[in-house]
């Protein structure tokens, strides 16, 4: 009984070691080990580095036996304390290295985990499939991009992380609570999408996200498009999307193909797609027709429209309109074009 009791009792001690406790009887046991080698006249084992030497490769049983002790009081204490004390300290450190990977990768799928990212892209809400094509668009956006943007996906729901070798991924409580959204580092993010089930959640996380970090490029997805107004009104800044299957359908009936032709601009699986670049700095202004014209014969892509500072969308604009530093410029194309020479694009 006084075994058992003891037993339970080290064992009980061991399970609930620290790192600390590990170390300083990993510190005890190397010690001892060097004392009783001492002890038994092994000079050639207690002889720095190659005590160290020794006692790693002894202790974790790879045993190169290239060392060995010389003595018989040597050979007593290697094989009654050397090995079977420092087996079960290197067993004891294994075991906790690797629960300790394990409760990080747990942490890391449960969305238990605190990030550490920034300049990234926030996806708050989750709506099952949709979402998960939201992601998958991203991440093929992201390859024809030079900036490769880490995907943070932040749920309320019970779920795990839907693609653990891709996005980062948490799980809150709250989409408005300071301590939650820190795990997200939402003051960090460069671009914030909001999309929830219902559009009261969407438009007080909206709302949360534009204090926190209005630096941002928010962007809301409503159903209601009334709400999107309506935030608008408030956050000028914040970019919402309507529903627009409606308007699709509507639009489809007396223009044919018109459904198909937005989807194959929003898809950036095949075919052309529409994208933005940012017009620099210049030491000579352009005109919409130079832009428009070059970038037809140079990189076979259109200009359909542009958004000034403010982001006033301005779409098939006039040829003659000078362009200024800042405007963002829209143009469909096959691939996302990485470098433009915007000095050469002058009329000669």
């Amino acid at each position: 009984m006084t075994f058992y009791k003891l037993r339970k009792l080290v064992a009980r001690y061991f399970q609930d070691m620290r790192w600390y406790s590990i170390v300083l009887a990993f510190f005890l046991y190397g010690l001892s080990s060097w004392l009783l080698l001492t002890w038994a006249d092994e000079q050639a084992l207690t002889r720095w580095p190659d005590f160290l030497y020794f006692l790693v490769v002894t202790s974790s049983t790879v045993g190169y036996g290239d060392m060995s002790p010389a003595s018989e009081a040597g050979r007593y204490v290697v094989s009654l304390f050397v090995i079977p004390v420092g087996l079960s300290l290197f067993a004891l450190i294994l075991g906790r290295a690797a629960a300790w990977v394990s409760s990080q990768w747990f942490k890391g799928v449960k969305g238990l985990k605190q990030l550490h990212v920034d300049n990234h892209i926030l996806v708050m809400g989750w709506n099952g499939q949709r979402t998960l094509h939201l992601l998958n668009l991203l991440l093929r956006e992201r390859q024809h991009t030079a900036e490769q943007q880490s995907i943070v996906l932040c749920v309320k729901a019970e779920i795990d992380n839907p693609m653990p070798d891709h996005i980062e991924f948490v799980r809150v409580e709250s989409f408005n609570q300071d301590a939650d959204m820190n795990k997200a580092c939402i003051s960090q993010a460069a671009v914030i999408i909001i999309d929830n089930e219902h559009d009261d959640i969407t438009m007080t996380t909206a709302l949360y996200a534009n204090q926190r970090n209005p630096d941002s490029h928010i962007l809301a997805y409503f159903h209601d498009e009334s709400l999107a107004r309506l935030l608008q009104t408030h956050c000028p800044n914040v970019e919402c999307t309507p529903s627009v299957a409606v308007e699709m359908l509507a639009k489809s009936a007396f223009d044919p193909g018109s459904s198909a032709l937005h989807h194959d601009l929003l898809s950036v699986q095949e075919g052309q797609a529409q994208y933005s670049v940012t017009l620099p700095v210049l030491a000579k202004p352009l005109s919409v027709g130079e832009v428009f014209r070059a970038l037809k014969e140079k990189h076979d892509a259109t200009l359909i429209g542009l958004a000034d500072k403010d982001k006033r969308i301005e779409l098939n604009p006039p040829l003659q309109k000078q362009l200024s530093a800042g405007d963002k410029l829209y143009y469909i194309a096959v691939n996302r074009i990485r470098q433009i020479d915007w000095e050469t694009l002058h009329v000669q």
